[in-house]
């Protein structure tokens, strides 16, 4: 896992043509819906500037586990999320749903657009992450990659 300042590094046009960022399945509906708010201020303003680096055409890698999102989260304690088996459960189900596997590499367009036609345009997003705490948020707009 990478550290807050690591968003930087991701962000930089030279040499990181070929860099894989490392990124939870569920975050792809997360992002979808991002509006600015989050866990704390910190973490607000890592999502958004990953949100930023990711819309530029970087490629990922779908981990479930702690990501680099995650980095800036104050519910990483170690590494490890508190969270842990509920945010599993709606990776797991992200990456079923889209056909996906752990540890596939893929442009972000290609994920999101993935995100959008299996989950989110068929009504599914309520079925994966619909008792996560950020529901209404997700529910009073319309999805960034519709």
């Amino acid at each position: 896992m990478q550290d807050k300042s690591s968003a930087a590094a991701y962000a930089s046009d030279e040499g990181t043509e070929e860099i894989v960022i490392p990124l939870r399945p569920h975050h792809g509906m997360c992002l979808a819906y991002f509006k600015g708010e989050g866990y704390s201020n910190g973490f607000t303003a890592h999502m958004a500037e990953m949100l930023k680096i990711f819309l530029e055409g970087k490629k990922i890698r779908l981990h479930v586990d702690t990501d680099e999102i995650c980095s800036a989260c104050p519910n990483n304690l170690g590494g490890h999320c508190e969270a842990g088996d509920k945010v599993a459960e709606y990776d797991n189900a992200v990456l079923e749903k889209c056909g996906l596997k752990a540890g596939q590499t893929l442009h972000f367009s290609e994920f999101t657009k993935k995100v959008q036609e299996k989950i989110l345009a068929m009504d599914k997003r309520k079925e994966i992450c619909g008792n996560c705490q950020w529901n209404s948020i997700c529910e009073e707009q319309k999805s960034r990659w519709a």
